[in-house]
């Protein structure tokens, strides 16, 4: 479950490490967010390798996918997928990734729709 000020891990190489939630999109009254929802983030810290190659700023805006979350998600199935960290994608303007590698699995529920090119550049599925 993510809300507005919730502090993200960002797991992909755009050069973000975390970034903070300003905004949940899709609908005026929603409230919390969960895997596979968009959000507005706002760049909270950058990793210290790429401080100079990177593809963001400390405080710039972006849509994110969150791709991990703390809670718990039951699947149709009947199974249980729950992460350890809360975890996002940044995505540019257009809703295609910035990164070009994501690092660790993200859900099989992110593969349909139009979503799979977060699929295509992560390591794995669960």
């Amino acid at each position: 479950m993510i809300q507005q000020q919730t502090v993200l891990k960002v797991s992909d190489n755009s050069g973000a490490k975390t970034a903070k939630c300003i905004k949940v999109l899709g609908g005026v009254k929603k409230r919390y967010a969960y895997i596979g929802d968009v959000i507005i983030v706002s760049v909270n810290e950058l990793r210290n390798k790429s401080r100079k190659t990177s593809k963001v700023k400390k405080g710039e805006i972006f849509k994110a996918l969150i791709i991990k979350s703390k809670t718990n998600q039951t699947n149709k199935d009947g199974s249980n997928l729950k992460f350890t960290t809360n975890s996002v994608s940044l995505m540019n303007k257009q809703g295609k990734p910035l990164a070009s590698r994501i690092t660790g699995p993200i859900p099989a529920s992110l593969k349909k729709g139009k979503f799979n090119k977060f699929n295509a550049i992560s390591s794995g599925s669960v």
